[in-house]
């Protein structure tokens, strides 16, 4: 059976934390004992060429507004971080995102977030009253953002890299963007899978 991935690039993303996705499904795609029908569409908000933070630019696959009536063809939603200075929260914050992620999370579907990403998850209401974890800058004592996801509402566990509650996957920096692209795969195929990938990518 064939499961999708919606993988939403707002602009100012982390091409460190979008890669990770593409990648890890597309080896699971091409295990040749045991190949895994994964397919990642990448969306943009405005634009099909979306600017990175860094500059990068990424051509998507689609325009949310392309596909929003037919949201039912995905098994989960993964969202990367990216930087205020890249204007993310800009296209983060906005209603169409929040709502998509309400969507998705309405129908239990799997939310894959690195990094600052869970702060728009936390701005669409998903995480009041759950566990969740977003950037924290080891070099401080006190992580701004991290308060900024408690402000809205969330159980934030500070020292954990990566924190699952329910259907919902949040980490705390760009380090953990393959990690958090395993964990996605093994809860659309099964655990053994996504060791196997691991491996074979050499984590």
């Amino acid at each position: 059976m064939t499961k999708k991935i919606l993988l939403l690039l707002c602009k100012g993303f982390e091409v460190m934390e979008f890669t990770p996705f593409v990648d890890v499904m597309g080896w699971a795609r091409e295990d040749d004992e045991d190949k895994t029908d994964i397919q990642v569409v990448t969306c943009g908000l405005y634009n099909k060429m979306v600017t990175s933070t860094f500059g990068i630019k990424v051509q998507v696959d689609v325009l949310l507004s392309e596909i929003i009536k037919s949201l039912d063809e995905f098994d989960a939603l993964a969202i990367p971080g990216g930087f205020e200075n890249y204007s993310f929260y800009e296209e983060a914050y906005s209603e169409d995102v929040l709502q998509l992620i309400r969507d998705f999370d309405s129908k239990g579907k799997h939310i894959a977030s690195v990094c600052v990403a869970a702060l728009a998850l936390g701005k669409s209401g998903i995480l009041k009253g759950r566990n969740a974890t977003t950037y924290r800058n080891s070099l401080r004592e006190h992580s701004v953002r991290q308060q900024q996801l408690r402000d809205f509402g969330a159980n934030v566990i500070a020292d954990q890299p990566i924190v699952i509650d329910k259907n919902v996957i949040t980490s705390y920096n760009p380090q953990t963007a393959p990690h958090v692209a395993f964990e996605l795969l093994s809860r659309l195929t099964n655990e053994n899978k996504a060791k196997k990938v691991k491996a074979l990518m050499g984590f």
